[in-house]
This record gives structure tokens, sequence and C-alpha cells, in this order.
């Protein structure tokens, strides 16, 4: 059983900032990467921002330079700092882990979302 619990959304003034935080717990063996997606309104679900259990991150275009993902190993969480956000940021953020006991046994977990909302 896998557990994923995020926190930190919120309603934010263009420019400002959130930081969004994301802990797993259970029964997880190695955790690959922990992710974090969101889905705007009315359009599909894609990925801002990932980190590899190496420490290697990839960043969606148009979050480079304004969001940042960290990891924290010994506690099993992911972190999603983002600055400069813009009303375009608005939408449903969801935590994503990739984990299993090999990397050719990998399964998907999803954490329920916590709404972002940029707006003045």
């Amino acid at each position: 059983q896998v557990q994923l619990v995020e926190s930190g959304g919120g309603l934010v003034q263009p420019g400002g900032s959130l930081r969004l935080s994301c802990a797993a717990s259970g029964t997880i063996f190695t955790i690959y990467f922990m992710n974090w997606y969101r889905q705007p309104p009315g359009k599909e679900r894609e990925l801002v921002a990932a980190i590899a259990n190496s420490g290697r991150t990839d960043y969606a275009d148009s979050v480079k330079g304004r969001f940042t993902i960290s990891r924290d190993n010994a506690k099993n969480t992911v972190y999603l700092q983002m600055n400069s956000l813009k009303p375009e940021d608005t939408a449903v953020y969801y935590c994503n882990l990739v984990y299993g006991p090999s990397p050719s046994q990998t399964n998907n977990y999803w954490g329920q979302g916590t709404q972002v909302t940029v707006s003045s």
C-alpha cells in the first residue's frame, strides 16, 4: 500500500510564489522518479517537472527558470517551488511516483491533486 500526501496549493496573485510538497509512504522499495504534473481547466494533464533518484531534473519549457523541483530522499518527499507565478499556471497539480523493486518492475502512483489558482 502506497500513500501520497500533497500540500501547499492555494490562491496567489500573479508574480507570487507557492511551494508544493508531496510525501510518500508505504511499501515503496526504490523511488525512481518523483514528478509533478498539472491539469489546467479544460486541458489535458501535462508534465511540469521531474526528478530522478540520481538528482537529475527536467522541466517543461513553460516553467523553466521559474519552478524548481527538489527531493528529500530520507523523507521520501518531493517539493515544487513555484516563483513568478502566472495566471496560466492555474491548474490542479498532481504528484506522481514511479517506484518498484527494480528498474524493470516499476509502478505508477498518483496523488489526489492540489489546486493552484493564480489570480488578482
